[in-house]
Order: structure tokens, then C-alpha cells, then sequence
């Protein structure tokens, strides 16, 4: 049976009117009662990067969050909600920051569900995950559509490593940094995870530099909805203007049979795809997707990177990149924020952290001079 995609119009987020369209977009695949089981314990895993409001473009939206939670409710579901942000302890921003100032705390306070921090962490074969999904039935991913200046995309897929447990998020990076080890790592998390439903916030989404505030907003007025993860990211590349297997976390793990990638074998509902993927987005400044032949890629590998670099101006010098990088490249001196990029990895951790957009892309030589 072909995976179910379903995509809605939902031009803002008026609580009432994302509360039909979430439903709306979940009964066009089968209904809640298709994913979920009654009075089960679900685990609600929004996409809380880091504490920024809704207006940026970041996160999930609490609206969205809260017609998810309400959706559950329906059906008599004990649910909680939490998300493990790219944020540590004594940096700039805590949990408790994130969750208040994405307005996750109110929505799960007027909702009167309970709003959890992954403490405890259980290992698996290369990573640890947040121990709470031992306790859950389900998990319900809400992620926000995003490109990425690392992984090109920021989905269903991409979402589930907020459940990686801690600073363990940093060894990764620090670890599998080349990006096709990241998308398997990605994959592996799928695997362990096995969401039971993704509803997807594509209301404002985010393009060029994201996942962070280096991203540029972008109002693309869709939610979607289904249960294959990389079916989802396929469906969202196409709106992009990609190919889902340019997506190299929608490839590895579609080829390792977690998911369906082929267009042609997902059964897209609702609004046609052609009718919402007519204006490309803007794609991230390290992305090479479709700007050079694969063979001059491969070729020009070593000549052909992409660095970070600090717009001073913008720099408010909070140390969040330093705590961040894998790499410990990154330094405070006295004229401000410096990278020594002999052992630079390109992860773009520090880009993705920044609160103040003040990291950007550095292109070597030749990627200037072909245009990249």
C-alpha cells in the first residue's frame, strides 16, 4: 500500500482555524484512530531550536502544537510534550527559556498537559536517546519545515535528533561530521524512533541559511501530515524544489527500506503538489544541490568549502558558538568571536545556535569563481 501524504492550505495560525486544518489534514490519511490508540501514552515532539518567538520562523508554532495536542485529547490520549533544544545549560539559554519564549509553557499549561525535560537517557547502539520514549505508546513528531545550511532539509526527519539525549547532540556532530555519516546517523534515529504520526508546520516556513535566525522567513501557508517520515521530506523537497534523493537523510533512509522516497509510489492528498512547489525556495548558501555535475563536485571536493564566518556588527558575544562547536574551534579574544579553520569540520552548529544572526557563510576561491 502506497504511504499517505496530505497537504493542506492554512494561511495563518488563528487557533481555531489550525485547529480544523490539523485535523482536516490527519483525516485525509486515515484519521487519528489510524496512528494512535485510545487513552495511550504519547510523547509530542515539537522542533524547539531555541528560544526565539513563533514570529521567527524557528520553531514549531504553538498553535499547531496545541491543535496536536487537542487532536489527541479527542480520543482520550496521556500525553506530554518535549523537545531537547540545541541549547546547553550555562551558555545563553536553558530549557525552561525555550520552552517559555517559543510559547510551548502556555499552550501546555491552557492545555493542562504535562511539559517534560529529557534528564534521563538511555543508550542506544551509538547514541542516546531521551529514556521518556521507553515510557510512551507513541510518538507524535511536529516538526517545522526548514531548510538547513547542513542536511539542505529540516523535517520530519531531521527533527527526531532533538531526542538525542544532552550534549551528546555535540559529539555527533563532532564524530560523524562528513555529511553522508550525519544523514546515516539521522537514519538510525528513525529507526529507533518509528514516529506513529508526523503533522508537519509549513505555515511560515524557513528558507536560505536556516534552521536558525540566519534563515529568512517564508510564508508558505501549508501543513502536512502522515506516518512515512521520508515520504514527508520527499513531498516537502519537491515544494522546495529538489529531489528527494538531493536529501541525503531521505536517501539513506530510504534505502534502507524505512520509508518510501519514490514520488510516484506516495499517494499525495489534499492540495496538488504542482499547485504548492511552483516558486523554488531559496536553498542554503553550502548547498550544492543542483548547481554543479555531481563529477566536478567529487573532483573539486577539496578546493570547493564553505566556512563560517561572524559578521562583527551583529555579534553580541554571548559564547553560544564556543559552547556549541564540536570542533572547539572557536574562540573569545579581545577583538571578538575567532575560528581557527585549520580544524574547522563546516558543521554549522555555531550558524545554527546563533541568537543574533551574526554567523554567516564563507566560500573558498573556487566556489566563487564557479558561482556557488
Amino acid at each position: 500500500m502506497k504511504p499517505k501524504v496530505s497537504i493542506v492550505r492554512c494561511g495563518g495560525y488563528d487557533s481555531g482555524i489550525v485547529d480544523g486544518k490539523v485535523r482536516q489534514a490527519v483525516d485525509l490519511i486515515g484519521g487519528i484512530n489510524s496512528f494512535v490508540k485510545p487513552r495511550s501514552k504519547v510523547l509530542v515532539k515539537p522542533n524547539l531550536l531555541m528560544a526565539k518567538g513563533p514570529e521567527f520562523g524557528i520553531t514549531t508554532h504553538p498553535d499547531v502544537l496545541r491543535a496536536v495536542i487537542r487532536l489527541l485529547k479527542s480520543i482520550n490520549c496521556n500525553i506530554i510534550v518535549g523537545d531537547g533544544p540545541s541549547v546547553w545549560g550555562g551558555y545563553i539559554e536553558n530549557v525552561d527559556d525555550v520552552y517559555e519564549l517559543t510559547g510551548t509553557a502556555r499552550v501546555c499549561k491552557e492545555e493542562d498537559v504535562a511539559l517534560v525535560k529529557f534528564e534521563k537517557k538511555r543508550m542506544r547502539e551509538k547514541f542516546p536517546l531521551a529514556a521518556i520514549l521507553d515510557e510512551c505508546d507513541h510518538v507524535v513528531n511536529v516538526p517545522k519545515f526548514k531548510t538547513h545550511e547542513f542536511t539542505l532539509l529540516s523535517a520530519a526527519v531531521k527533527n527526531l535528533f532533538g531526542l538525542v539525549w544532552g550534549t551528546f547532540k555535540t559529539e555527533i556532530h563532532k564524530k560523524y561530521f562528513e555529511k553522508e555519516k550525519f544523514a546515516a546517523i539521522l537514519a538510525d534515529i528513525l529507526q529507533e524512533v518509528k514516529p506513529s504520526l508526523t503533522v508537519v508546520d509549513a505555515v511560515l516556513a524557513m528558507e536560505g541559511d536556516g534552521p536558525g535566525t540566519s534563515g529568512k522567513v517564508r510564508h508558505a501557508g501549508l501543513l502536512l501530515a502522515g506516518a512515512d517520515c521520508v515520504a514527508i521530506d520527499s513531498v516537502l523537497a519537491l515544494i522546495m524544489g529538489v529531489a528527494p534523493q538531493e536529501v541525503l537523510s531521505t536517501k539513506e533512509a530510504a534505502g534502507r527500506g524505512l520509508g518510501t522516497a519514490d514520488i510516484g509510489a506516495i499517494s499525495v492528498l489534499g492540495e496538488r503538489l504542482q499547485d504548492v512547489s511552483a516558486n523554488k525556495f531559496i536553498l542554503p548558501s553550502a548547498a550544492l544541490t543542483k548547481k554543479v555535475p555531481p563529477w566536478v563536485a567529487f573532483l573539486a571536493r577539496k578546493l570547493i568549502r564553505y566556512y563560517p564566518y561572524v559578521v562583527k556588527a551583529n555579534c553580541i558575544r554571548c559564547g553560544a558558538c564556543v559552547g556549541i562547536c564540536p570542533a572547539k574551534v572557536i574562540s573569545t579574544k579581545k577583538e571578538g568571536i575567532s575560528f581557527d579553520y585549520r580544524g574547522c569540520i563546516a558543521c554549522f552548529c555555531c550558524q545554527e545556535v546563533c541568537p543574533a544572526s551574526a554567523i554567516k557563510v564563507k566560500k573558498s576561491p573556487l566556489a566563487k569563481i564557479i558561482g556557488l
